[in-house]
């Protein structure tokens, strides 16, 4: 099996992954918020990380300034940041959006990319992949063919996704061009550990500092080998190919969803998911000719 066959596995396997989170999050709700929460998640991520990467590469702690300064940027953009808007539009929006809409990336992948990675060059079987997945993001999103019609995209849950997305995009680009040769669990060690420094101090300052229910340990053991994964996929594969790759999530996301949380998708919806499957086909044959 090739390295980019090999990518393309792990990507897969980190959607299932991401699948489960959310409904994770909505679980631990029940008797918690989003900020401890995701406190308690980062946690756990971090000890996850370190096992993974005592486990692979004993030796790779230790980390130059250029390293520092971007994996200190990661854990701000894309935990700090980018995690915490998604958590927070989990009390606001169904997983269905929520999951869908963040794992849009590969349209400001391609945008970042195409002035940072120049080695990243996309093919027409990238195009039309990344094409069928933004129309299947665009049926989710909508849900209804009147939405559509009237161009009503979403909610402010929504925006809140989509913000945490760019965020998440530029993180990737990042870890791609300067990390690459970085353990994956060191690098996610490293990114959950600058934040759960952030989180601690505040569980302190508010008598947090407990674990309200099992979710959430659960989440964070989901979270970090989804993150482990995907680092791995960034190494094998291109980065727009990664992200578009993730689309699979939606299609896991509703099973579970559905039989866990009772949420309801549409007619459109389900449209919508199945065409990520045609979006995968388009980029695994792009994997098969180069």
């Amino acid at each position: 099996m090739n390295k980019k066959h090999i990518g393309v596995l792990a990507i897969l396997f980190a959607s299932v992954l991401w699948a489960i989170e959310p409904v994770f999050v909505k679980l631990s709700y029940r008797n918690s918020d989003f900020l401890q929460t995701s406190a308690i998640r980062a946690m756990v991520v971090t000890l996850t990380a370190l096992v993974y990467a005592m486990l692979t590469s004993k030796d790779s702690f230790r980390i130059n300034k250029k390293q520092l300064s971007i994996l200190i940027y990661i854990a701000i953009a894309g935990t700090l940041f980018a995690d915490l808007m998604y958590y927070f539009a989990l009390t606001k929006v169904p997983v269905i959006n929520a999951v869908l809409i963040g794992h849009m990336q590969p349209v400001f992948i391609i945008l970042i990319g195409f002035l940072v990675l120049r080695s990243d060059r996309l093919t027409k079987f990238d195009y039309t992949g990344i094409s069928f997945m933004l129309i299947s993001g665009l049926l989710v999103t909508t849900k209804t063919p009147t939405n559509l019609a009237m161009l009503k995209l979403g909610t402010f849950g929504d925006i809140l996704v989509l913000s945490a997305t760019v965020a998440w995009a530029t993180t990737a680009i990042a870890m791609r061009k300067y990390l690459k040769g970085m353990n994956t669990g060191v690098i996610t060690f490293y990114r959950f550990l600058f934040a759960s420094c952030v989180f601690a101090i505040y569980l302190i300052s508010t008598s947090k500092i407990s674990i309200s229910n099992i979710y959430q340990v659960l989440l964070g053991i989901v979270a970090g080998v989804g993150t482990i994964l995907y680092y791995e996929a960034l190494k094998r594969i291109k980065a727009a190919q990664v992200g578009a790759l993730e689309l699979s999530t939606p299609f896991f996301a509703v099973i579970l969803s559905f039989f866990v949380l009772g949420e309801s998708v549409t007619i459109m919806q389900i449209t919508g998911i199945l065409l990520l499957f045609v979006g995968i086909y388009y980029l695994a044959k792009k994997e098969e000719l180069s």
